[in-house]
């Protein structure tokens, strides 16, 4: 019962998460960029305790693997925002 539970909330959060980027102005993209790059931080973070934690040997690949991959997510999240930043600056 549990497994359905999770997977109910799994698809929630993937709808809603849909809806609500789909909504927003272009605008509003970059701040919102610079946003979820302060979430992925506090990812890697909580990621960096879980690989540490020595619980498993599986437990701490898990670990590493999220930790490469949200590092990978924060400077790809960097790079966009500085070269859509970089598009409204004055040419000189």
């Amino acid at each position: 019962m549990e497994i359905i539970y999770l997977s109910f909330i799994l698809m929630l959060s993937i709808f809603l998460g849909f809806e609500l980027i789909a909504k927003v102005p272009a605008t509003l993209h970059t701040p919102l960029m610079s946003g979820s790059n302060a979430i992925s931080g506090i990812t890697v973070v909580g990621a960096m305790v879980s690989a540490g934690a020595g619980h498993s040997g599986l437990a701490t690949f898990l670990g590493f693997l999220a930790v490469a991959l949200a590092t990978i997510n924060v400077i790809g999240g960097y790079m966009v925002t500085d070269r859509m930043l970089a598009m409204f600056k004055k040419k000189k």
